[in-house]
């Protein structure tokens, strides 16, 4: 009988250690999301590029993001990844459901995420994932800023630290809930009164996987900065007070004269009347918010070293755009330029992904929740128009090198773009074709569309680009017939 009830123990025992080590099998996912955030201010992208490219305002002048380089140098890097549209919403909405934009419904900012699409957070959850989402959305119906509560939860099981929008730096955290403060009216309060956004949302965000680490989880922290109004909160904010930094290149007048019609003017031109050129103050504090954000991801990174969660874990670190910081005399987002389109992307999974792999591959954030699905060994059933990208992230190579194009394109519907690791092709309603060489023009100056030697490439990637506007209903493929063919 004794033997029997032994047996028996035996058996539970096995299953219940058997069924924790299936679930400890099933990795994490933890996201780290910035808003409108330039890769020239990443340190692992800088290493990895010329000196001339990666340095656009100084020889040598940079922040310095050593947690943000652990994730690459510990995973994987991918050196050519784009918005599927650069600007804040569609981005977002694309990254979540593996959908362009027309197909979320996310065409533009202030348009919601359509209810019968599935996101990362649906798929997850669903796969029995604990699901959190915290920080900036920007995919709900109100137009409100800063508002908490939600209703439409996107798949994510716990969004009580989904904010709308905004970017003001400061919360004042009472009782009664939370109050916004803006970098002029912090002065009015005391300072153990005000928490700054990003370590608001950082906190949550590991206070969610502190009660979730016992589970397979998802949280994904969507943090406000360094998007506008350019303020970084004490000490940051006087960090780089010396660095002696200049105005790019792109920016001096021979260059700001190459510019296309589809460059000029508009409310993100730094030029022009009424306009303040460049002002490295500004620029100063972006480089502030920059380093206090690698703060804060040092600190998710400790944690998961100190609770054992670094092995099983992947984690990601992105953007929703790029920020162009007065390349071409621009600012903030919005056009097909590299500083505007092209966002970082590092991701570790010591698992399974090799240390210091690069991928030259072009890449689209379209294509980011099929390959964490991939990833993660998760089949569904939901359709997506980006690819599953997994394989090339787990593969023995060590740089992945082969070629791909990728197309992104516009929220007003001005342009679209074909991309592969040398050439941009850009399509717009207002002028003919543009083709930059990358490789030989890595500022973007010289269209090469109607050069001797680039005829073949042109008619190739205009070939291709005709088409994917065609498969995925791209609203400026009407618009641009008349100039497609020019």
């Amino acid at each position: 009988m004794n033997e029997i009830i032994s047996k028996k123990y035996f058996i539970i025992l096995f299953f219940l250690i058997t069924k924790t080590t299936i679930a400890q099998k099933q990795p994490n996912l933890v996201i780290i999301h910035t808003d409108e955030h330039n890769f020239r201010t990443l340190s692992c992208y800088r290493d990895r590029l010329p000196k001339n490219v990666g340095y656009v305002w100084g020889a040598g002048l940079g922040v310095e993001t050593p947690n943000i380089d652990r994730i690459a140098d510990e995973g994987a890097i991918c050196m050519n990844y784009y918005a599927a549209s650069p600007v804040c919403a569609p981005s977002r909405g694309s990254m979540l459901t593996g959908l362009y934009r027309q197909s979320h419904g996310v065409i533009k900012n202030s348009f919601p995420l359509r209810k019968d699409v599935k996101t990362l957070g649906h798929v997850l959850s669903d796969n029995g994932y604990q699901t959190s989402y915290v920080g900036k959305w920007h995919l709900d119906e109100l137009k409100d800023s800063y508002k908490f509560g939600i209703k439409y939860k996107a798949g994510f099981k716990d969004n009580k630290y989904m904010m709308t929008g905004g970017h003001a730096p400061y919360f004042n955290v009472t009782n009664n809930g939370v109050k916004v403060v803006n970098e002029k009216n912090a002065k009015n309060y005391a300072k153990g009164d005000l928490i700054h956004v990003t370590d608001y949302f950082v906190e949550k965000t590991i206070d969610i996987i502190k009660r979730d680490k016992e589970k397979p989880f998802c949280v994904m922290v969507s943090i406000p900065d360094p998007h506008t109004p350019d303020y970084a909160k004490p000490p940051y904010d006087t960090m780089y007070k010396d660095m002696d930094l200049q105005m790019p290149e792109t920016m001096l007048p021979e260059n700001i004269e190459k510019r296309p019609i589809w460059a000029k003017g508009g409310k993100n031109d730094a030029l022009g009347e009424g306009k303040k050129g460049f002002q490295v103050e500004k620029l100063k504090q972006y480089f502030g918010m920059v380093k206090h954000i690698d703060d804060r991801v040092g600190d998710i990174l400790k944690f998961l070293d100190e609770n054992n969660l670094t092995e099983n874990t992947i984690i990601v670190f992105t953007s929703d755009h790029g920020d162009m910081f007065y390349e071409h005399g621009k600012l903030n987002k919005g056009n097909p330029y590299q500083a505007s389109s092209k966002i970082g992307f590092v991701i570790r999974y010591p698992e399974k992904i090799k240390k210091g792999k690069v991928i030259n591959k072009a890449y689209s954030n379209v294509s980011f929740t099929p390959t964490m699905l991939g990833l993660m060994g998760i089949t569904t059933s939901t359709r997506f128009e980006g690819k599953d990208r997994s394989l090339d992230l787990l593969s023995n190579k060590k740089i992945v090198d082969e070629d791909e194009f990728i197309h992104i394109s516009e929220a007003n519907n001005i342009w679209i773009a074909l991309i592969n690791k040398r050439y941009k092709l850009v399509l717009t309603t207002r002028t003919s074709p543009w083709l930059f060489d990358l490789e030989k023009d890595p500022h973007e100056t010289i269209n090469c569309y109607e050069q001797n030697g680039y005829k073949d490439i042109s008619e190739k990637m205009m070939k291709i680009l005709v088409q994917r506007m065609k498969d995925y209903k791209e609203p400026i493929y009407s618009a641009s017939k008349k100039i497609m063919y020019n």
